[in-house]
């Protein structure tokens, strides 16, 4: 027979009275990858890789499913597990419905039962178990309730993004006033792990004095001397005008300090594209990175500046090897509202994107936000689209509603970040002065990846 019915039903376990040899239940189960990270996350196998387990987790998982099977299943909730014989025949894999099948085999006295168990999937069975229990005299009944979902702070995507970056030959760059420990921290363990050259600007004393602090030796960076932020700004720009440097990289100045440097229309790095900033961010929650865009450059932009916002992301997603990236136009609803700007503007770049004036992705919008990112909410209202509830890019309406995207999905969902802003004649890795050394150094990774074209390959 099968097991309990729907979710809503309670479950009630066998009894010494009601146990019977050659009783049967069948159940099912779909091990998501959030399982797979719990197993490796609790034997501390920080290098294993996403998909796939050591023979410890991957017993631990598969023993797990066993003992559920033994509480939902046969014999069910009131019932002590005495002993087991457990064997694995095979490890499972993310996403696999796995059948788990168990019978009483034997009935050694009025108390006890042995169940064998058998797991199964569509290429061959699994695991198999013998469990031996004691069963209750009065029947037990509990409430299925509803299990807690598993939201680890993985980040898998940031850290494949920087193992690719290894495989790319270290990018030159020009740091503006690296001055404090974070700042200078990111560029030296970049330059460590072969990623990036460092050009430090700033004044020499004080990055020497910042790396003896935090413990540091400065070997191999190469330090231009700069008395202010706005100086500091001015040189790295420059050293990237003259090809000296490949990227600029914002240290602890402020942004407006970096960024009036390099939008300068004398000396700075323009181009004929708008510069935006892309977000790349890590949600233990999503499946995939996540792309927000413009939270740092263009406070409120006009269609033609989204052009260029959308554009950036979808150049730099091609680089990153996405062939099609789905960008979602955000809005606050997901139809045109002639009094909601921003639905207009997602209704016309989606035309442009159709008439090839936006190349390289499928764009879709207006799109609320819970639509973008949910098919279970793109289904409920109804919206048939490739991009609803599986969007790589989010376009923001406006830097405010981006930056709280990006912050919210950081401080609430636990995601990390990386930060660049494209458009210009290099990229530049525009960090946060709140970002921790890894968040600058997966800013890092994604400028060289970024950038990792045939010239440098050369």
């Amino acid at each position: 027979m099968t097991g309990p019915g729907s979710i809503s039903e309670p479950i009630a376990g066998a009894t010494r009275q009601t146990a019977f040899v050659g009783q049967s239940v069948t159940l099912e189960h779909e091990i998501r990858p959030q399982g797979f990270d719990l197993a490796t996350a609790l034997f501390g196998f920080s290098d294993a890789r996403p998909g796939e387990l050591s023979s410890q987790a991957a017993a631990l998982l598969l023993h797990g499913l066993i003992l559920d099977f033994t509480a939902r299943g046969l014999p069910g909730p009131g019932a002590d597990i005495l002993g087991q014989d457990f064997v694995i025949i095979a490890p499972p894999v993310p996403g696999e419905r796995i059948e788990a099948t168990g019978t009483i085999v034997a009935r050694p006295d009025s108390e006890t039962a042995l169940i064998a168990i058998l797991l199964t999937v569509p290429r061959g069975p699994l695991a198999e178990a013998k469990v031996t229990v004691r069963l209750p005299e009065a029947p037990v009944t509990r409430q299925p309730g509803a299990r807690p979902d598993i939201q680890l702070h993985t980040h898998r995507h940031l850290t494949a993004l920087m193992a690719r970056s290894a495989e790319l030959p270290a990018l030159t760059a020009a740091v503006a006033w690296p001055c404090d420990r974070d700042s200078l921290l990111g560029p030296i363990q970049a330059a460590r792990r072969g990623a990036l050259q460092p050009i430090l600007v700033g004044p020499r004393a004080l990055i020497e004095e910042t790396a003896t602090k935090a413990g540091e030796t400065l070997t191999g960076c190469e330090i231009v001397e700069a008395a202010t932020p706005q100086e500091a700004a001015a040189i790295a720009v420059r050293l990237c005008r003259e090809g000296r440097a490949a990227s600029l990289m914002k240290g602890s100045l402020h942004t407006d300090e970096l960024m009036s440097a390099a939008v300068a229309r004398e000396g700075g790095l323009r181009t004929s594209r708008r510069l935006s900033h892309v977000f790349a961010m890590d949600v233990p929650s999503y499946p995939k990175p996540l792309f927000i865009t413009d939270a740092a450059i263009n406070i409120a932009p006009d269609l033609k500046t989204k052009v260029d916002i959308v554009q950036n992301a979808v150049d730099l997603l091609h680089a990153l090897g996405v062939e099609n990236p789905k960008v979602a136009i955000l809005s606050a609803v997901e139809t045109v509202n002639p009094q909601i700007p921003s639905t207009l503007d997602a209704a016309a770049l989606c035309k442009m994107a159709d008439r090839g004036q936006i190349t390289g992705a499928t764009l879709d919008g207006p799109l609320a936000f819970d639509n973008a990112i949910s098919k279970a909410a793109a289904a409920v209202k109804k919206i048939a689209s490739a991009v609803a509830g599986d969007a790589d890019i989010l376009l923001a309406p406006d830097l405010e509603a981006g930056n709280m995207i990006a912050k919210q999905l950081s401080y609430l969902a636990n995601a990390d970040s990386a930060g660049i802003v494209l458009g210009a004649r290099v990229p530049i890795i525009l960090t946060s002065r709140a970002d921790s050394v890894e968040s600058r150094l997966a800013s890092i990774a994604l400028a060289q990846v970024s950038t990792g074209n045939e010239d440098r390959k050369s």
